[in-house]
């Protein structure tokens, strides 16, 4: 949706980009936050106005014209340089100024790489977005370290935000392929914060699914852990009701012996009783008949 929006609101920006030209104070630019180095040092070949005509002049007033012109839009850069770009470029004065473009940027670039370098060695620091230098693409170099999309974080929040990037990209964009690139490169970051947003989002969602499986998880394991308690209560029961009857059974034993020594006993006695009695009867015998009352 906010794609559509900034394609809708910037399309008169590239009807004015296409019909105006931009003033030559106006041919680079940088981010309103942050200042590139790099695209300061740009020199527009479409803007440029050569300051003589050299339709009656001959072939080596051309090229010394040429390098004079040349020394005056490059003023640190070596005479030998200069005379070399210009005659490698067949002494086409728009193909040596570009070169010499290209030699600068990357003299510049090279400097600023060996002083974040050197600033680095010693101190730990996050690591570099991806969005900050100086990029090129379709041939175009323009600055990307915009406080408008240096990290993710700084990232426009709803649709009138990314509009207004839009827009201020577009008119930041100092010919049609630099804002066919910023565009590019907007469209990029707002793709990601989309895919950022949506991890974002599947993030609780996947948290909640595993909080809901550990949840069934814990209850599967409370109603094991009840099974096994109510197990090991049965358990110890039934080896209690054991014990008690080996106690139990061990007394009837005791009992039993005692019985037995008691019947043994017993058993004795009578016949120790039944022995006296017969010797008694032995002994007592009378001969004779006796009245049967007396007995």
């Amino acid at each position: 949706m906010s794609a559509l929006v900034c394609g809708k609101r910037s399309s008169s920006v590239f009807e004015e980009l296409l019909l105006t030209p931009p003033p030559a104070s106006k041919r680079v630019r940088c981010s309103p936050g942050a200042s590139s180095p790099t695209a300061s040092l740009r020199v527009s070949l479409s803007g440029i106005s050569h300051p003589f005509d050299h339709s009656n002049c001959g072939e080596g007033d051309r090229v010394a014209a040429y390098l004079a012109h040349l020394r005056s839009l490059f003023p640190e850069m070596d005479q030998q340089l200069i005379e070399g770009a210009l005659e490698t470029s067949g002494n086409d004065l728009d193909s040596a100024i570009k070169s010499l473009n290209d030699l600068r940027l990357d003299s510049v670039e090279f400097n600023l790489v060996s002083a974040v370098s050197k600033s680095e060695s010693g101190t730990k620091i996050n690591a570099r977005s991806p969005t900050e230098g100086t990029s090129k693409e379709n041939g175009v170099d323009f600055a990307t370290a915009d406080t408008s999309v240096s990290s993710i974080d700084a990232l426009p929040t709803n649709g009138s935000e990314w509009v207004d990037l839009f827009v201020r990209e577009m008119m930041n964009a100092s010919n049609v392929d630099d804002a066919r690139a910023r565009a590019s490169r907007v469209l990029e970051f707002l793709e990601k914060s989309i895919m950022v947003a949506h991890a974002g989002g599947e993030v609780p969602q996947n948290l909640q699914k595993e909080n809901m499986m550990l949840r069934e998880q814990v209850e599967i394991l409370l109603k094991e852990n009840n099974v096994l308690k109510r197990a090991v209560a049965i358990q110890h029961n039934r080896l209690k009701e054991y014990e008690e009857r080996n106690q139990e059974l061990h007394h009837l034993k005791q009992l039993v012996s005692q019985y037995q020594e008691q019947v043994r006993t017993l058993e004795m006695n009578n016949y120790a009783l039944s022995v006296h009695l017969k010797q008694a009867q032995q002994s007592n015998s009378m001969p004779g008949r006796f009245h049967p009352d007396v007995f």
